[in-house]
């Protein structure tokens, strides 16, 4: 009997506690929300912010999940970022179905602005913007740097695509960013690409780079080149079908084929048969 409990497998928490040395030099403690196989952290958005000093950050949303089923290589990167952070509606529905519920709901869309502002007198926060069409990540740097009142966005380049493939342009681009001055890198190039670039190049960054971002369409929301749902569509989870009403050829696979499958898949870690893939 003693050695059938010793062979048994331990699953793993469905919350992480996770202990973390805090500002005050005391001991504080970081709560990670497991769903599928990525732990997610757990923060309101004003916490997150002053949290924020440095690092990696990834915004998961049920895309990303599902791509997690089956590329060990994204799966991979997403262990090497520093923060993780719930930027679907959906997600919370699901965490809170699983009884483990997150806090708020942290899109990069919003955190990104809700950053700027946080720093808008930090003159030790200068963003480089990695992203979108030729032309739109520019617009987007002059609309921030408007709103904010200073030149807080330092550099921006829109990368030609398949840019990840060329060594010669990722080069290009390394120097770019390095050369800048820039503290703080915003990647929204979409994913996997944006996470797998991350991960590839973390260690090229000039050191001053303290913080790293994968943005998602943030460039495009920031430039005004794509019109963000309305409020109480996101509120209410409904802003990828607010987004595939206005690219529908380039979304619907996403959206109705590669999608579809999250919802099996939280009733699986529901009623604990769920296995990871890797």
């Amino acid at each position: 009997m003693k050695d059938q409990q010793d062979n048994q497998i331990t699953p793993e928490p469905e919350v992480m506690p996770i202990p973390l040395a805090s500002e005050d030099n005391g001991l504080s403690v970081r709560q990670k929300v497991k769903i599928l196989n990525l732990y997610i952290d757990n923060f309101y958005k004003d916490e997150f912010l002053k949290k924020l000093k440095q690092g990696i950050v990834f915004t998961p949303n049920v895309d990303h999940l599902m791509q997690l089923q089956s590329n060990r290589q994204l799966l991979q990167a997403y262990k090497a970022a520093d923060y993780v952070i719930c930027d679907s509606q959906i997600l919370v529905y699901a965490s809170k179905f699983l009884g483990t519920p997150f806090k708020e709901k942290l899109a990069g869309s919003d955190v990104f602005p809700a950053f700027c502002n946080y720093h808008k007198d930090n003159p030790d926060i200068r963003i480089f913007l990695l992203g979108a069409d030729p032309g739109v990540a520019k617009k987007a740097q002059e609309r921030i740097n408007a709103r904010i009142g200073r030149k807080i966005v330092v550099g921006e380049y829109s990368p030609p695509w398949g840019f990840e493939n060329d060594a010669q342009e990722c080069h290009k681009i390394l120097q770019l960013i390095n050369d800048s001055g820039a503290t703080v890198l915003g990647v929204g190039v979409g994913a996997p690409k944006q996470e797998l670039f991350i991960s590839k190049y973390k260690n090229k960054f000039n050191p001053n780079i303290k913080i790293i971002m994968g943005i998602g369409a943030t460039i495009d929301f920031e430039a005004g080149n794509v019109k963000r749902a309305p409020k109480f569509l996101r509120d209410i989870g409904l802003e990828w079908f607010y987004r595939f009403s206005i690219e529908p050829r380039r979304l619907w696979k996403r959206y109705f084929v590669d999608d579809v499958g999250f919802l099996l898949l939280i009733l699986k870690q529901k009623f604990k048969i769920y296995k990871a893939p890797f």
